[in-house]
């Protein structure tokens, strides 16, 4: 039995974060699935991953056999937008998967941060060291990792406030009418399918806003911005109008005559304050080579 007293250092930290500070060795998964087996009482309490820690509980762990975690950095070429001693700003590859989980370890953006950084944070465990925010493994764009505590607390802190602004490119199916929208519906997980999310009563709110850049006879090209981070966010809620990405395999389920594997969904712009300097800044990825030669042959056939 492991237990641990809480002392006022942790108070409002997440339960499962809690764990992840004891045990650095082990993925945030692997700690919460113990949390949700009942294997991780507080106060002698089965209590949620989620659980806000108030100071003073003790926090008790059965003996379970808990092997260390090892990842490997990897030689992986990174296409980087900007880095310094605090944070360091990629431009994601569709089809990187941001960071390892059960069925991938290797091959991640983790592994080759690993290799590129000396440093990285390290309050979201060894699994993830550095990352802030993820974008889905076949969405491509501007993402931001902290090189230590200091930098991911603010930079975290900033992506919950909103101050730290996020723009996206899609390409949908589709003629919207609207030239611009907002998209309301809350998000949780699919009722039957675990691995999807859907607009749901029982999900956490979440607001797309949309913006027309371009009409073609069957298919458009917008601009997204995000009020709210939820998984999935702007396919649950561009398919919920009518208007599913373009090569979306979870939610789209139209015929896909583009060679582009993934949907079509870029991060383009990020803004942020720097964590260590307050100095506001801005970085942008172009449109992949995939989803510009989409709009190349689209504009080809005419609106």
């Amino acid at each position: 039995m492991n237990e641990f007293v809480v002392d006022d250092e942790d108070k409002k930290l997440r339960l499962d974060l809690f764990l992840i500070k004891k045990f650095p060795d082990q993925s945030r998964s692997h700690l919460q699935k113990l949390i949700t087996d009942g294997k991780v009482l507080v106060d002698g309490n089965i209590s949620k991953p989620s659980y806000k820690l108030n100071g003073g509980e003790k926090i008790s762990i059965s003996e379970i056999n808990i092997e260390p975690l090892t990842l490997e950095a990897e030689d992986i070429p990174l296409d980087i937008l900007y880095e310094d001693s605090d944070i360091i700003v990629i431009n994601k590859a569709r089809g990187m998967v941001v960071h390892p989980a059960d069925s991938v370890n290797s091959g991640t953006l983790v592994n080759a941060l690993l290799y590129h950084c000396k440093d990285l944070s390290g309050i979201n465990g060894i699994m993830r060291p550095g990352i802030v925010h993820r974008l889905d493994k076949d969405t491509s764009g501007v993402m931001v990792a902290a090189k230590n505590d200091k930098a991911h607390i603010s930079l975290s802190e900033q992506i919950q406030s909103k101050t730290a602004k996020r723009t996206y490119l899609a390409i949908v199916h589709g003629r919207v009418s609207d030239n611009a929208g907002i998209i309301e519906g809350a998000i949780g997980r699919h009722k039957t399918d675990r691995k999807k999310m859907a607009i749901t009563p029982e999900g956490k709110p979440a607001i797309t806003e949309f913006r027309v850049l371009e009409r073609f006879k069957d298919y458009t090209f917008i601009e997204c911005n995000l009020r709210t981070g939820r998984t999935h966010q702007i396919r649950v809620h561009m398919t919920s109008i009518g208007y599913p990405l373009v090569g979306d395999p979870k939610y789209g389920n139209r015929k896909n005559p583009f060679d582009i594997k993934g949907q079509a969904l870029h991060s383009h712009t990020l803004v942020l304050n720097h964590p260590a300097t307050g100095k506001k800044m801005s970085f942008t990825a172009d449109l992949p080579n995939d989803m510009e030669e989409m709009l190349s042959s689209l504009r080809g056939q005419g609106k």
